[in-house]
């Protein structure tokens, strides 16, 4: 933490605790990594101590501030291509529709 008034007890994680996270992110990490990761992911604990310490009871629930509503433009059908248009540069093709080579692994 660069504030130091913010500073609360140390929540700091341990390394085997950086490495479960680490492997749950599918992450591999360095030693070095893993104390660098340590000392930040505490430091982020650290401050969410702070900001639970914080009186909110009078503060409204807020998922966003800016007042902006949906921005995006209505779902409306419009014209297609037709399926030869769409299959003309395709690499490979079948029936119909784009062949594309398998990317998981029969896992029976």
């Amino acid at each position: 933490m660069r504030n130091s008034k913010l500073k609360t007890q140390n929540s700091k994680l341990s390394e085997e605790e950086v490495r479960h996270v680490a492997k749950l992110a599918k992450l591999s990490l360095t030693s070095q990594e893993v104390k660098r990761f340590q000392k930040q992911l505490s430091g982020v604990l650290d401050y969410v101590d702070v900001l639970k310490k914080l009186d909110t009871k009078d503060i409204e629930p807020t998922s966003q501030v800016t007042g902006l509503e949906n921005v995006f433009r209505s779902d409306e059908p419009g014209p297609s291509l037709q399926p030869e248009e769409v299959l003309k540069n395709a690499k490979e093709k079948n029936d119909g529709l784009f062949l594309v080579k398998a990317i998981f692994k029969n896992e029976t």
